[in-house]
């Protein structure tokens, strides 16, 4: 079989006149390529357009194997008609012995000119290959997005369901000391009078805020009421003066506590007490941990929105934005940066893909911490931003005090595979994809930056 009925039989190039599809057999090199052999790098100069004849070509991910993107028989790739396309972006292989026709880059521009149908057809391949690598590419950032937020993420997980295990077995042990502690009490006499002024002591404790207290306060407080429970001859005075402080209890309290009890009860209640402030405490860390478990995973849900569908719809800013520093607190507390969020109630909702929304904020702040020196500054602001013509926008402002941005790579922060990071630290995809994420908002984003500020402004259209 001849190569032009080779090329007739493909289904792309049906429309393609004979003349044409030999003026591309004419023009073109015959090229054989073994298996897993590599036809460009990652970075190299495509000079040339491939038409894939025989066997399979495989365009490697930048980030994740299994995302590659696969072109069979009658594919194209390499360089194309209107194309700016210079380096290639991935590492394109060959994924099964394969047989392709390579037409040199210096030919385009007669192919445009004297050969419409084929220029029709390989065009047409071109905007396929874009949305193709658009959805690729969206996926790429998106999985290395919920990376950078894994690993936080399990941190955070960890040291509240830590915190639940150990209050957990400290309250199992603490509480099978409670038989001999009801005896104690089952042996006082109090009147009822006493058993009401004790539990207004308790629950007068119990219901406000614990003192914060620096370490030499809490100290010179623990001396004090462990001098009075031993002036008053209690057992156990240094365990029991802890707890008592942690609660709030002073000397004036056991005062006014004594003068409404016996001193024969006093070792009793002043027991029970203890006893209940520590069963609280642990019930209060459990309970501390248990909504820090509940925040996190709510944020996670918020964040990937797995209970919505996948269409547009009202967006609350604030939500997205709380949720997204919820899953990058880890960061912040590594790097103690001090975080403001200035966004007002009544702000308008805009309409949108929460889920990509949640993209940006994730690589703006992902990246501005990444800028951060420790002790570095965040700062987040919302605000109406009415236009003269009547429509409504939201202005988002992510602002950070870090080095800034030089001016020599300004203008290149927004194209794809850029990054300053380290290999393997980013992919130079994070801020093409919220350049697209806010064009297809309809929205704008600029970025203006000099050392001590980089404010990214982000403009979202409210209808």
């Amino acid at each position: 079989m001849t190569l032009l009925e080779t090329l007739r039989q493909f289904s792309l190039l049906e429309s393609v006149p004979d003349e044409q599809l030999q003026w591309l057999i004419d023009n073109t090199e015959e090229k054989f390529y073994p298996q897993e052999f590599t036809i460009y790098n990652q970075g190299d100069a495509v000079n040339h357009l491939l038409v894939l004849i025989e066997g399979r070509i495989r365009v490697d991910s930048v980030v994740k194997e299994s995302d590659a993107l696969i072109y069979d028989p009658c594919s194209v790739v390499g360089v194309l008609p209107y194309s700016r396309m210079k380096d290639t972006p991935a590492r394109i292989v060959s994924e099964k012995p394969s047989r392709v026709l390579l037409l040199d880059r210096e030919h385009l521009r007669e192919l445009s000119k004297n050969h419409y149908e084929l220029t029709a057809v390989f065009v047409q391949r071109m905007i396929t290959r874009i949305k193709d690598f658009t959805v690729l590419s969206q996926q790429t950032e998106k999985m290395a997005s919920l990376g950078r937020l894994s690993a936080g993420l399990a941190h955070e997980l960890n040291n509240p369901v830590a915190a639940v295990l150990r209050s957990g077995d400290t309250l199992k042990a603490h509480l099978r000391a409670t038989p001999e502690a009801f005896k104690t009490i089952m042996n006082l006499h109090l009147t009822n009078e006493q058993v009401d002024t004790v539990g207004e002591v308790f629950f007068r404790k119990m219901d406000q805020p614990k003192p914060t207290l620096s370490l030499l306060e809490r100290s010179s407080l623990e001396d004090d009421v462990t001098d009075w429970l031993d002036d008053h001859g209690i057992d156990d005075s240094m365990d029991l003066a802890g707890p008592l402080v942690e609660f709030g209890i002073t000397v004036d309290d056991l005062d006014w506590l004594l003068e409404k009890i016996d001193d024969d009860n006093l070792p009793g209640v002043t027991a029970w007490i203890v006893n209940n402030m520590i069963t609280e405490k642990l019930v209060r860390e459990i309970s501390e941990a248990s909504k820090r478990i509940s925040t996190l995973i709510s944020s996670i849900k918020n964040y990937t929105h797995m209970d919505r569908g996948a269409g547009k719809e009202e967006v609350h800013l604030a939500e997205g934005i709380h949720n997204t520093l919820t899953l990058l607190e880890h960061k912040v507390k590594q790097k103690n940066i001090a975080v403001t969020v200035d966004i007002p109630d009544n702000l308008p909702i805009v309409c949108g893909w929460p889920g990509e929304l949640n993209q940006v904020w994730t690589n703006l702040f992902d990246n501005a911490i990444d800028a951060l020196p420790n002790g570095g500054e965040l700062t987040i602001k919302s605000q109406p931003d009415p236009r003269p013509d009547g429509t409504e926008f939201v202005l988002t402002k992510v602002i950070d005090n870090g080095s800034g941005i030089p001016a020599d790579i300004r203008d290149k922060i927004f194209e794809p595979f850029f990054t300053t990071k380290d290999i393997g630290k980013g992919t130079g995809l994070g801020l093409d994809i919220v350049q697209g994420i806010i064009k297809h908002h309809n929205g704008s984003i600029r970025v203006k930056s000099e050392p001590g500020h980089t404010e990214f402004s982000i403009c979202l259209p409210v209808k």
